[in-house]
């Protein structure tokens, strides 16, 4: 409740017979000038202004926004809610737990840790496709989840009962960012707030990036650590700069054979290369009335692929056709439309904001597009795939003899994986697996090779061993779903099937469209080339793809091949996908379904046959894709509001497994000293009211020397946990088979397997171990490990903990774009367990950058145009950070003086280096964190 109204905004808003109280933009100056987004801010500040954490002074410089400006006014965003998928919410809530035992030892009340803005959790990260291409998929790998979960879930629903305001959507009920889409946003929220009933626009953060999903309905919001969304549940504004907004305009109709994912990667490419990191992204013009909800959604979907805090689309008819279709009540879409018309918040494409920056893309431009292969901002035009592939097949195959290597380079090609071809007569540059067609491709039922039904088939570099239809960025867009089901319906019924090496699964991202594919039909059509549904969760974009077919898994591991993986999804980053697959390309629905019925990557649509119909004639791609009429002509007649309804109406009750579960009670957990999945958080080991004054970095340890693009994937994997590596091992020692092991993500809620999981990537290249290993970079999550005489190679946790022992402070050295990708904490708080005190880099992506700050590592970076590599480091010197104990007397200091001494590790001759480093402590709340040594020691200490 805001306790001064400094500029008089206070007003009534009366919509049918209910009165609402509103704050009113036109109260402040220079209001009707500023972007959607700002005016979101704008009405945020003026109904918390507090005069301490808000101020009348940022009020005015909101409303005097200088769009020139580089940021360096401080705000305080207190978003209206908080929203959190399970990979990332477990930890979150193992945290709030922990808070209350330590609150309890500090002398404070354990019930005033509790959530004082709404919080909302989906489980939809653990579900893995064990099982795929058979009608009980689905039920049965729903069976495995709980086998595999049943401890984290206790947990949440423990939690669900002792936090007020926390409520869990169960296990197989859809994605999150879709459920919030079709169910939980509000756009206008409600809320009795001192007692008096408010009207405000609908915020959220969330804990998975991917949360600027809700930008589409016109919903500020967009992903954080899961740090900093405890602390925002915490009642803890989120500190920020006001940011530059980049105006991208909209002109134009997307054409014929074009579809939603086209738009969005082409976008991203733009904008990756224009440059939007800690920028929100603004769509205006006359063309954002012709883009479909589902299509802004999928927009917003893919801010953190290129790199904005935020992706907004303004609110118009078509948002209040979508809440209407959607479920949402008439009193509600109400209110959005009158609040949103009161408040200047109604786009009107007749009247341009002042921007920051502008782009321009004529819709009509578009073309068909795919993305890859291990960037989702790697735009490629389907056109030149092929050719592309050709190239970048070369990064990945390893060829075995020197002639391999010359065919490589002169033929840059690799014949397609043809079914015609005889086994033992494959150019050198083929490895064979024979794979039984007449078996079911089954996890439940392996394939069995030369039976006297069996054909053998040729596996190649560029395989498609996986067609996933998946991930929130696509399943919540009828038209791209039901184009893919037309694509298999047409395939079918010219004879056309997936080919048998190829592993499918589809994923919906809610029930809904398991509903409207139903109505339709193309379920069956769907199920005919094998697609059917393995789970109602993020799956494959997540990594939890379960096992490829077991013969093509061990042909790829025993002849080194170079497969890829082409799934509808948002992230397609070195080893996230599955460890046996190199090559991972992100494309539209109806795409996945073309891919899986080619085969190969090593595939040209236009000119290669997907096969023959039943008269022996070539089929090719544009044979068998459906014009926008026919996609239309479905969506109008298979989707209702009804289904919306009937979907909700339950959607926090779950099934019979999830009302069954054991639910421990009290306000205090009860940890399970024998549990793997959940263990009490160390982060309050010892805390007391008092300040540890922040102290310069001496005698410090290079623990990874990386280069650009180094993701929270590469910090902090969510798929596989690698036999032999310190996690597996930890899990092995507790009782733990591997069969068992799980994933990164669903063991969260323990810091022992995580800690030993960061930097554990299979794909991390730390140049650090060159040294010693012939000039090559082995790949994994190996240092040197220098408290040994030799520093020989070590896996990262074991030389962590030896330098632990000694006292030996750790610094890490990246390059640009340090931290992209998935805002996942546990990168940062991994980081910081494994005892590093710094990490020096090129440029940091946003939220990495925040959490390192709260979980107590200094963010550094080097000097401009410079890198590590530049100015002569290579990992081998002891280093010293100068200058931080300024944040002792308050002062943030812009740069710091970082000293690298060789040492008895450096090569002969080496000199020492110095250099000042760019501390990127960017706001005073930052500063306050870092000084009490993580947020959540700065919350705690708050409270008591």
């Amino acid at each position: 409740m805001s306790t001064v109204n400094s500029f008089g905004a206070k007003s009534t808003l009366k919509v049918g017979s209910t009165d609402y109280e509103i704050f009113r933009l036109d109260a402040v100056e220079g209001y009707d000038k500023l972007p959607f987004s700002l005016k979101v801010l704008l009405e945020n500040l003026l109904r918390t202004e507090d005069g301490a954490n808000v101020t009348k002074a940022q009020i005015e410089a909101l409303g005097s926004w200088d769009a020139a400006a580089e940021p360096d006014t401080e705000i305080q965003f207190t978003p209206a809610r908080v929203v959190m998928q399970d990979f990332t919410g477990v930890p979150c809530i193992v945290d709030l737990a922990t808070m209350r035992e330590a609150v309890t030892a500090l002398g404070g009340d354990p019930k005033r840790i509790n959530p004082l803005s709404p919080a909302e959790m989906v489980i939809d990260h653990s579900v893995i496709a064990d099982l795929f291409g058979t009608e009980n998929a689905l039920e049965r790998n729903v069976e495995i989840e709980y086998e595999r979960n049943g401890e984290r879930y206790q947990f949440l629903r423990w939690g669900q009962t002792a936090f007020d305001d926390f409520k869990v959507v169960p296990p197989g009920t859809g994605i999150v960012h879709q459920v919030n889409i079709e169910h939980l946003a509000k756009v206008i929220y409600d809320r009795t707030n001192g007692g008096v009933l408010q009207a405000y626009p609908d915020t959220c953060v969330g804990t998975d990036s991917h949360t600027t999903m809700v930008n589409g309905l016109g919903v500020l919001g967009w992903g954080v650590g899961g740090i900093e969304a405890e602390a925002a549940m915490l009642g803890q504004p989120v500190s920020m700069l006001i940011p530059r907004v980049v105006g991208f305009k909209l002109t134009g109709e997307i054409p014929a054979g074009v579809t939603a994912t086209d738009v969005v990667l082409t976008i991203t490419d733009m904008l990756r290369q224009h440059g939007v990191v800690g920028k929100f992204v603004e769509f205006y013009g006359a063309g954002v009335g012709s883009v479909p909800l589902a299509n802004r959604a999928t927009i917003g979907n893919m801010s953190p692929e290129f790199g904005s805090t935020a992706a907004m689309f303004p609110v118009d008819d078509v948002t209040l056709d979508y809440l209407r279709l959607t479920g949402r009540s008439e009193e509600t879409v109400a209110l959005v439309e009158a609040y949103a018309k009161t408040q200047s918040l109604w786009h009107d494409p007749s009247k341009e904001a002042v921007y920051s920056e502008y782009m321009e893309l004529d819709l009509g431009t578009v073309v068909p597009s795919i993305a890859g292969p291990k960037r989702p901002q790697d735009r490629i035009l389907l056109s030149d795939a092929k050719s592309q592939f050709e190239k970048d097949i070369l990064n990945y195959a390893e060829p075995s003899t020197t002639d391999d290597i010359v065919d490589l380079e002169s033929k840059h090609s690799f014949p397609a994986s043809d079914p015609g071809s005889v086994p033992g007569e494959e150019e050198p540059t083929t490895r064979p697996v024979h794979i039984n067609s007449g078996a079911p491709i089954s996890a439940s039922k392996p394939v069995h090779v030369h039976t006297p039904a069996g054909v053998d088939y040729t596996l190649d570099h560029g395989a498609v061993t996986l067609a996933a239809i998946t991930s929130c960025t696509n399943t919540s867009n009828p038209s791209v779903m039901i184009a893919a089901g037309l694509v298999a319906r047409k395939a079918l019924e010219k004879g056309l099937k997936q080919k048998p090496w190829v592993k499918t699964t589809l994923g919906p991202g809610s029930k809904v469209v398991t509903d409207y594919y139903e109505k339709s039909g193309l379920d069956k059509d769907l199920e005919g080339l094998g697609f059917y549904t393995v789970g109602y969760g993020c799956t494959i974009c997540i990594g939890n793809s379960g096992p490829l077919i077991e013969e093509v898994s061990a042909a790829i591991n025993e002849n080194d091949l170079a497969v890829t993986a082409v799934l509808s999804g948002n992230r397609n980053f070195e080893g996230r996908i599955s460890p046996d697959v190199k090559m991972n390309y992100l494309a539209s629905p109806p795409l996945v379904i073309a891919y899986a019925l080619a085969g190969s990557m090593n595939f040209d649509f236009e000119v290669d046959a997907l096969g023959k119909d039943h008269d022996g004639n070539d089929v090719f791609l544009k044979d068998i894709w459906p014009a926008p009429e026919e996609v239309q002509a479905i969506v109008d007649s298979s989707i209702s509001r009804e289904q919306f309804i009937k979907q909700y109406a339950t959607v926090f009750d779950g099934d019979d497994r999830w009302r069954n579960l054991p639910t421990p009670t009290g306000p205090i957990f009860e940890w399970d000293a024998d549990s793997t999945y959940v263990r009490k958080a160390p982060y309050f080991d010892g805390m007391t009211m008092e300040l540890t004054p922040v102290s310069d970095i001496t005698g410090a340890r290079v623990m990874a020397a990386l280069g650009d693009s180094v993701t929270t994937d590469h910090i902090s994997p969510a798929g596989n946990i690698k036999a032999g590596t310190p996690a597996a091992q930890y899990l092995t020692e507790h009782g733990v088979g591997q069969r068992d092991f799980n994933s990164y993500g669903s063991r969260r809620g323990n810091h022992e397997v995580m800690i030993r999981g960061t930097f554990a990537n299979i794909r991390l290249k730390n140049e650090l171990v060159r040294a010693v290993n012939d000039g090559q970079v082995v790949e994994g999550g190996f240092t040197r490990d220098f408290t040994q005489p030799e520093g020989p190679q070590s896996y990262i946790y074991d030389a962590c903990q030896n330098y632990q022992a000694e006292g030996t402070p750790l610094v890490v050295f990246g390059g640009k774009e340090y931290g992209s990708g998935s805002s996942r904490d546990w990168a940062a708080k991994g980081t910081s367990l494994l005892g590093v005190k710094a990490v020096i880099t090129e440029s940091f992506e946003r939220i990495h950058r925040s959490n390192l700050i709260g979980m107590g590592v200094v963010p550094l970076q080097f000097p401009a145009g410079e890198s590590w590599a530049s100015l002569g480091l290579d990992g081998t010197e002891i280093i010293s950070i100068e200058g931080l104990t300024q944040l002792n007397e308050g002062i943030t200091p812009k740069t710091v003086r970082v000293t690298a001494v060789p040492s008895e590790h450096s090569p002969a001759g080496k000199q020492p280096i110095e250099f000042d480093a760019v501390v990127r402590i960017d706001t005073p709340g930052e500063a306050d964190y870092y000084r009490n040594g993580g947020i959540l020691q700065y919350v705690l200490r708050s409270l008591v």
